[in-house]
């Protein structure tokens, strides 16, 4: 998959997680036909405005101005009501699409080769499935969708600008170029900064995940003055990250809001005049315009804020892609489904590396009868646990063959042959939860009286 250009937005990936929200279409055109919707309603409002005063005010049409008064209070609350159903349908989207990716990356996780755990970060999973999918909600809530509303309201805005009056809106259009070039330069420095603060939240939780797991090797080897001197420097880099993003905020919308001010002083100033002149220029103009002006430079403000979202959830959407587009899997091409395995157990010059260059095991030969115990004795590192993960295929073995009662063990289905051999791990692992759900794993086929004999032959009962 393509990296994000540093300028453009990548529309193959837009489009891909745009897909997410297939099974909830109609939640995602409700709310595109909502944003058509809001751009002219929010517009009528100063342009109601602009008609009460040179119409009625003046004309002292009391019934009239009831009227239009009434017009604009029917037309404030279905505006309000559009916006709800807007938002909530727009976050209601993006939660039901990442609650369902969620699920798909944890399902991913699990058919994964060890392998790929094994030199992945635990952080940088969890980054994965938290911080990253939650970063995809924004595509929807605040990016793409949101950003379109954006857009069709601020050309509905100046439309009725225009309409209104050509000379005042020209006259707001000339502090525009300086409010471009500010929003481009807010958006660059924005995506930086953000990058990095994403970069180092995964750093982070690797860091945090792998030291917390490991606390008892840091203890042992009293490590804690070093790990703890390592985590203030990464601590101290994640704050920076997050106060370089705060600065350009600070900065940038201060800058708007003059901006903002100037238009607004220089369409007063020069409006007044033309009113006092008679040159065309209405009093209703110039009340309308001030809110006007509000309401373009507000979709300005957020665009730019919106697009950094957009594109922020678009780098987030490519590295969980990039997972679940990783084909690691153990191939499950088995169909034997074996009743019972007898046991006997056949490796026959069995190669295994768990990198393409340093063999772990090589030109490994023996056979286990049934009934036979074997005990292997080796040293750290000799290939003693590597024996029992290439017969339960959690690895695959580069050469040679693996047999279990003259069946290679790549013709059983994977689970099946998984289920008929029992494993005693050395390292002791408890998930949170009772003793009886890690004795089950949740398997719902355990009975409680299966597990409670299986919890006193282990000396667990009275846990």
């Amino acid at each position: 998959m393509a990296s994000l250009d540093k300028n453009k937005i990548d529309f193959y990936l837009l489009g891909r997680v745009l897909g997410l929200a297939k099974p909830y279409r109609s939640v995602f055109l409700l709310a595109g036909v909502l944003a058509v919707l809001l751009a002219p309603l929010a517009t009528l409002r100063p342009y109601l405005v602009k008609e009460m005063v040179d119409k009625y005010i003046f004309a002292n049409d009391i019934q009239g101005l009831t009227r239009m008064a009434l017009l604009l209070c029917g037309l404030l609350a279905l505006e309000a009501g559009f916006r709800y159903v807007f938002i909530y349908s727009t976050n209601l989207l993006g939660q039901s699409v990442i609650r369902d990716l969620r699920v798909r990356i944890f399902r991913h996780f699990t058919s994964l080769r060890l392998s790929y755990f094994d030199r992945t970060p635990i952080g940088t999973s969890t980054t994965r499935t938290i911080n990253d999918i939650e970063a995809i909600n924004t595509v929807f809530s605040q990016g793409s969708i949101t950003i379109i509303a954006d857009l069709l309201t601020l050309v509905t805005v100046l439309a009725v600008m225009f309409y209104t009056s050509w000379k005042l809106t020209l006259i707001c259009l000339t502090a525009m170029p300086f409010l471009i070039i500010a929003s481009y330069i807010f958006k660059e420095k924005v995506k930086t900064a953000f990058q990095k603060v994403r970069s180092q939240i995964s750093r982070m939780n690797a860091f945090l995940q792998e030291r917390i797991t490991g606390m008892r090797i840091v203890q042992i080897f009293n490590a804690e003055r070093q790990e703890m001197e390592k985590f203030k420097q990464i601590n101290r880099e994640y704050t920076q990250a997050n106060l370089d993003s705060i600065l350009y905020y600070a900065v940038f919308f201060p800058v708007v809001e003059i901006i903002a001010a100037f238009s607004l002083g220089l369409m007063v100033w020069w409006g007044a005049q033309d009113a006092l002149r008679a040159g065309g220029v209405t009093l209703g103009a110039l009340v309308a315009f001030p809110i006007f002006l509000d309401m373009l430079f507000r979709p300005i403000r957020t665009v730019a804020n919106n697009f950094n979202t957009l594109q922020m959830g678009l780098v987030a959407s490519e590295r969980v892609f990039n997972v679940l587009d990783r084909k690691d899997h153990i191939e499950n091409n088995g169909a034997i489904i074996p009743e019972k395995l007898e046991g006997k157990v056949d490796f026959e010059q069995v190669f295994f590396a768990y990198n393409a260059r340093d063999y772990v095991l090589k030109d490994i030969n023996f056979q286990i009868r049934p009934g036979e115990t074997l005990a292997i004795v080796g040293s750290t590192g000799s290939g003693k646990t590597t024996i029992i993960n290439i017969l339960n295929r959690f690895y695959e073995i580069q050469k040679g063959s693996i047999r279990i009662d003259d069946v290679d063990i790549r013709d059983y289905e994977l689970q099946a042959l998984r289920r008929r051999i029992a494993i005693v791990l050395q390292d002791v692992f408890l998930f949170s939860g009772s003793v009886f759900e890690n004795i089950t794993l949740r398997d719902p086929r355990f009975t409680r009286e299966e597990v409670i004999k299986a919890s006193k032959m282990i000396g667990a009962h009275e846990f």
